[in-house]
């Protein structure tokens, strides 16, 4: 019986060669000469550190030109609030993997209202769905892909 799982992954060596073109820009940027901003990949996420608000947006915005570049999908990026320490203004991009419990059960309610003949199971961080046709694997690939749910997914396993 075919099968296949829908996966949330991002390849952390994109992530870091995208910080290190952004602090590449930053560098070059005019308004950005003689101010302290810099971005810092560690442990899966990447800080933003910079001296003014307004610098943190820019800065996510390069940020983000930087990923799509890279041919990342930048649904997947989370950024997390600003804090202030002194001078400094800080924030944390953190990065969206695996698919969490509610996200899977839109999925699979989406299948369902499709009314696609295939079974859809939650395991653990993904979703595995088997049907008899490799048409109706196709279908719901298609309709994944077309649904806006907040973050990237990708295919893995495909089994005929």
């Amino acid at each position: 019986m075919p099968s296949f799982d829908i996966v949330s992954e991002i390849n952390m060596e994109e992530v870091r060669n995208a910080t290190e073109n952004a602090n590449r820009e930053l560098a070059t940027r005019f308004d950005f000469r003689g101010i302290e901003a810099s971005f810092e990949y560690k442990d899966k996420t990447v800080l933003m550190s910079a001296q003014a608000e307004f610098q943190l947006q820019q800065m996510e915005s390069m940020f983000r030109n930087a990923c799509a570049k890279r041919n990342m999908d930048t649904s997947s990026i989370d950024c997390k609030k600003h804090t202030v320490t002194g001078k400094n203004y800080r924030q944390v991009i953190a990065f969206k993997e695996g698919i969490e419990q509610p996200v899977a059960k839109k999925i699979v309610k989406l299948v369902k209202d499709a009314k696609i003949k295939v079974q859809t199971a939650i395991q653990g961080d993904q979703l595995r769905v088997t049907g008899k046709k490799r048409d109706d694997l196709q279908q719901v690939m298609a309709l994944v892909k077309q649904a806006d749910l907040g973050q990237p997914f990708q295919f893995n396993n495909f089994r005929d």
